[in-house]
């Protein structure tokens, strides 16, 4: 689980549910719980034997309500959202702000669905579902929760939208240093998704973010700049700076002193060739010898040891 904007495990950059696959992990839900509902109904079956039929009633309603209504609360709460067939389907509750959702949240929503989908088998949800954009049902309309999609097939990496013109390059001596990189992933996430967000949503996140940055780096934004453009001006100054390390490296490979140091050699040839020439076609050799005067450049390489830096 990764927790990259409200810092309380939350993804930020994933959509809402539909019909279609909240459907299917209801039924998965309900299947487990049927199941362990008539484990219990037999285990309470030989249990009460020796009750009577009022005592027996009150402990077979007590137990439906407890594996259909409290099993599922409580399973929402301890896992912040991820029931059994939510899980298997890649789905999670959160709240509207983006947040993991809490016991009365859960509460909520355990509550209508009993009106929901138990007791209309789901009509009420359906329609509900249908009719919200965002695909939520009553209870996640009075609870405030949202049903989003933590696995996303074929997810593409989105670009991080550029910043305006007139504050491209404006950070440059900005410390970005003590930004960790779970951070810069949170700006990337929300930079990628945040025409997907509420307006009112967007802009919260946005500041929480800035306010972030601004506490690592020291430098607090200038005055006017609103904090998603601040998020986009500081990202794109990053990535100008990584960029222009990588290209700075680059070049160091081919050195353009290289040249000087392969001529070293071929410089000293000449100085060998004539002390070793007993050969009587020396004379064809003796116009090598203008060369020397590149000699005094071969003191300073053998003196440093390595090619002066360009």
């Amino acid at each position: 689980m990764s927790g990259l904007v409200t810092g309380d495990a939350v993804v930020l950059g994933l959509r809402p549910a539909r019909l279609p696959s909240r459907a299917l992990a209801v039924l998965l839900d309900l299947a487990v719980y049927f199941t362990g509902y008539l484990l219990v109904t037999l285990a309470l079956v030989f249990a009460t034997a020796g009750l009577d039929e009022a005592a027996q009633a009150a402990v077979a309603v007590a137990s439906l309500l407890l594996v259909l209504v409290g099993v599922p609360i409580a399973v929402e709460t301890l896992s912040h959202g991820r029931s059994l067939g939510k899980l298997a389907l890649g789905l999670r509750v959160v709240r509207e702000d983006g947040g993991p959702i809490r016991f009365r949240h859960a509460l909520v929503r355990g509550a209508m669905g009993v009106v929901e989908l138990l007791m209309t088998f789901g009509v009420v949800a359906c329609i509900a579902s249908l009719v919200s954009e965002r695909g939520r049902r009553l209870g996640d309309v009075f609870a405030g929760t949202l049903v989003i999609r933590e696995r996303v097939p074929g997810a593409r990496v989105m670009p991080v939208p550029p910043p305006p013109p007139w504050l491209a390059g404006r950070f440059g001596g900005l410390d970005l240093s003590a930004v960790p990189d779970g951070l810069w992933l949170a700006i990337r996430q929300y930079l990628t998704r945040m025409n997907q967000l509420d307006p009112h949503t967007a802009a919260v996140m946005a500041a929480r973010l800035a306010d972030d940055v601004v506490a690592r780096t020291g430098a607090p934004a200038p005055a006017g700049v609103p904090a998603a453009a601040f998020l986009m001006a500081v990202v794109h100054e990053r990535q100008s700076r990584d960029a222009a390390r990588a290209f700075a490296g680059a070049p160091s490979s081919p050195s353009p002193s290289a040249p000087v140091a392969v001529a070293d050699p071929y410089a000293g040839m000449p100085v060998v060739v004539p002390s070793a020439a007993p050969v009587p076609p020396a004379p064809a050799v003796a116009p090598v010898a203008p060369v020397q005067p590149a000699s005094p450049v071969e003191p300073a390489p053998r003196a440093t040891g390595f090619a002066p830096p360009a």
